[in-house]
């Protein structure tokens, strides 16, 4: 697509050359942005582009003109880094931005985890206050499950003898059932004995003063 002859594109313009129908340079550098061909031509020069443009195909030059417009007008306002400091300013840009979201994070996961640790410290507070209620109020645990153990496992003085006679029947070999006869045979005597005591001290006469 060649300009019209009484508009030749800016390329050709700036080269005062007449603008030919197949001139490669007629689609890309339009006769109002003299300037964008001018920065391209002071970089680069006008036979590379022309050279460039020719081993390109047609779908691929419109990506390459920008691309070259960008870079010569980078250049132009900085000459020793060019379109390479932007890049490098945009990465360091990217990089403290990706700092910045890690340390949200980890901001965000100490509060989560302290809304959790909260959340814990809460329900063993309510739970041990159930246990509290359960045990009766000024009952401490520990007496609490004392209590509650004694009244599940009551320990009277016939367990008291049965662990005493499985205790001295594994000791010495006597059978369980003759220590037990033996025992209440005691308690039996010893309770005659008192009895018999008791009977003398009433029949005792008491002598006159």
């Amino acid at each position: 697509m060649a300009s019209s002859s009484t508009s030749p594109c800016a390329a050709c313009k700036f080269l005062r050359r007449k603008c030919q129908p197949e001139c490669v340079f007629a689609p890309y550098f339009p006769p109002d942005q003299p300037q964008k061909f001018a920065n391209v031509h002071k970089v680069f020069g006008a036979s590379n582009v022309t050279k460039l443009l020719n081993e390109l195909q047609p779908h691929q030059r419109e990506d390459a003109v920008n691309s070259l417009a960008y870079e010569a007008d980078m250049r132009l306002r900085d000459p020793v880094y060019g379109c390479v400091g932007v890049i490098s300013l945009l990465q360091h840009q990217l990089r403290q931005l990706q700092m910045d979201l890690s340390c949200a994070k980890s901001e965000l996961s100490k509060y989560q985890n302290l809304g959790g640790a909260i959340s814990s410290h809460g329900l063993i507070a309510a739970a041990q206050q159930g246990i509290n209620l359960l045990g009766g109020g000024g009952v401490s645990g520990r007496d609490h499950h004392h209590h509650f153990h004694h009244q599940l496992f009551p320990v009277n003085h016939q367990q008291q003898q049965a662990a005493v006679i499985r205790a001295f029947d594994s000791s010495s070999g006597y059978d369980a059932s003759s220590l037990l006869a033996m025992n209440m045979s005691a308690q039996l005597s010893g309770f005659q004995q008192s009895r018999a005591a008791a009977a003398d001290g009433r029949r005792t006469p008491v002598e006159p003063s």
